[in-house]
């Protein structure tokens, strides 16, 4: 979960108001909006992030996510059947989305994936749930332990489908969080379900209701939403290529009018995020930002980094008003151990508005020294 050790330290106010020439964001027809670039970990824009709302089906994520982690942990393969409860079949009942399994059924776990996935099926939901967590309680437990661990302060879960119930809510920013740790936690479940047009299951043919996977070739996922109390949502993310290399923005679009005013409105905030704004990376993934001194090792400077780069996103053509500064423990005494955080790397806007921190740690481990090395440097230390 590594994206998520490095929080998303800025808002688009903050932002907007450390650049002279941000092209403001569009007029957006939802009750709230977010547009995350994931490369930097920055909000670009957002209305009402941390009002708390219905989710719906935008729920499903963190079911997803939970699947997924007993999956990496080989509680169950992919190929592995599950029964179908009554429990998970009586979702029919209920009004919303289905894969349309019944007991007498027993799908694998990769169909009720694709069917939880690709067409929101309730019934998939439930019976997956029931698969990880033993019962449905224990399952939505597991969900708002997971949520509190992300620190997401607006986000209650009561169901794993995402179907109206009191004290079930999240938030734009929270739905973000939720969408980035399934982008950058499992990158190939994320590219096997997500960008599925249709799924077909005991002859019945479903389409993905994310319609930007017909029209943007540049959206692989992720996932929409529908209630009465939610109105019609979309959580939709996007990788384009540019001459620096990709980058991926993630849109959540809630509370809209209608099917086609979430794909719209969506489609309106990545655009924008694309033109108004440049990716600049400034470190490469475990190349060193800084070489500093270190006292009483083998060797006599220790490399500091970040293991995942940093990247930063700026208006287009500010990328030379970028100002970087690095915080760091002195004096830096071996051993150092590999990966030991020992700083911080700071990156600020022209009027010094903060926009990043980023951790720095050591890239290569550093040895103490031999029994004159440490007396000497013990001496030189203490002169100093």
């Amino acid at each position: 979960m590594k994206f998520w050790f490095l929080c998303m330290s800025l808002w688009a106010a903050l932002l907007s108001s450390a650049w002279s020439q941000v092209t403001p964001p569009p007029e957006v027809a939802a009750k709230s909006y977010l547009l995350l670039d994931v490369g930097s970990r920055q909000v670009l824009a957002e209305r009402q992030a941390d009002a708390r709302v219905d989710p719906a089906s935008l729920t499903k994520l963190m079911t997803a996510w939970l699947v997924f982690d007993a999956l990496r942990q080989r509680k169950f393969t992919l190929e592995q059947t599950l029964p179908v409860s009554v429990r998970a079949w009586s979702e029919r009942k209920g009004g919303g989305s289905l894969m349309f399994i019944d007991t007498t059924m027993t799908p694998k776990v990769d169909d009720l994936l694709k069917g939880m996935i690709a067409v929101s099926g309730n019934d998939a939901a439930v019976a997956l749930a029931e698969a990880v967590g033993g019962t449905l309680d224990q399952f939505v437990a597991m969900m708002n332990r997971q949520a509190q661990a992300w620190g997401l302060a607006n986000t209650q879960f009561k169901n794993v489908t995402g179907l109206t119930e009191p004290g079930h809510h999240s938030s734009a920013r929270d739905l973000s969080i939720i969408a980035a740790h399934v982008l950058e936690d499992f990158p190939e479940q994320y590219a096997a379900y997500y960008s599925m047009k249709q799924y077909t299951w005991n002859n019945i043919r479903q389409d993905n209701r994310n319609l930007l996977l017909g029209r943007d070739p540049t959206v692989d996922g992720m996932k929409t939403g529908y209630t009465e109390a939610a109105g019609y949502c979309l959580i939709a993310s996007a990788q384009r290529d540019f001459p620096n290399g990709k980058r991926r923005l993630v849109s959540v679009v809630l509370g809209t009018a209608s099917r086609e005013a979430r794909a719209s409105e969506s489609q309106k905030l990545l655009n924008w995020g694309y033109a108004a704004w440049d990716a600049v990376r400034l470190f490469e993934p475990g190349k060193p930002a800084a070489s500093v001194p270190v006292w009483k090792g083998k060797g006599a400077v220790a490399q500091l980094g970040a293991p995942g780069g940093v990247v930063v996103t700026v208006p287009k053509g500010d990328a030379a008003r970028l100002q970087t500064t690095i915080e760091r423990t002195d004096p830096l005494v071996a051993p150092l151990a590999k990966g030991q955080r020992v700083g911080t790397l700071k990156v600020s806007g022209p009027t010094g508005v903060p926009i990043t921190s980023v951790p720095l740690v050591v890239l290569e481990a550093v040895e103490p020294a031999g029994l004159f090395g440490r007396f000497w440097d013990s001496v030189r230390l203490w002169i100093k």
